[in-house]
């Protein structure tokens, strides 16, 4: 039997790589498209992937406002919110999100598979929402992924 000892890698902040990648998100589903984002976001497809750090990679999500939703959800989801004042509930549907602010909708749902903490925080500001195919990091080089590809 080899004796080798073998090291455990935990990176930080000074060791970790991070890339630039593009995701179309023209007709894919809100779910499937936000958990892999997450995933990316995070750094779990990374061979060194450490919890506590933001070890994950930019992302840069073009055609926002392209994204599909299944069945009637479009119209018979709701989401709630609070404003603080009585009588101050708010509801609306993904259908007027999308109207008003494309980027939005992707932006909750990724975020709601983020960890709810400050490093949650900080790993969503790596996130990068269009709604059209244009994008202004073109200077950084991002590969282009599919999300099958991860």
């Amino acid at each position: 039997m080899d004796t080798q000892s073998y090291k455990t890698v935990s990176l930080h902040k000074e060791t970790v790589n991070k890339e630039w990648v593009v995701i179309d998100a023209t007709d894919l589903a809100l779910g499937r498209l936000a958990s892999r984002v997450a995933l990316v976001l995070r750094g779990k497809t990374k061979p060194g992937f450490t919890p506590n750090v933001d070890c994950g990679d930019n992302v840069i999500v073009v055609n926002a406002e392209k994204v599909a939703l299944g069945g009637k959800k479009m119209t018979d989801r709701v989401y709630t919110r609070y404003t603080g004042y009585p009588g101050g509930q708010r509801f609306t549907t993904p259908k007027e999100i999308l109207e008003k602010r494309p980027t939005e909708l992707i932006r909750r749902a990724v975020k709601g598979m983020l960890p709810k903490n400050r490093l949650g925080s900080k790993i969503l500001g790596n996130l990068h929402i269009y709604a059209g195919p244009e994008h202004p990091h073109q200077a950084q080089n991002p590969k282009e992924i599919k999300l099958n590809e991860i």
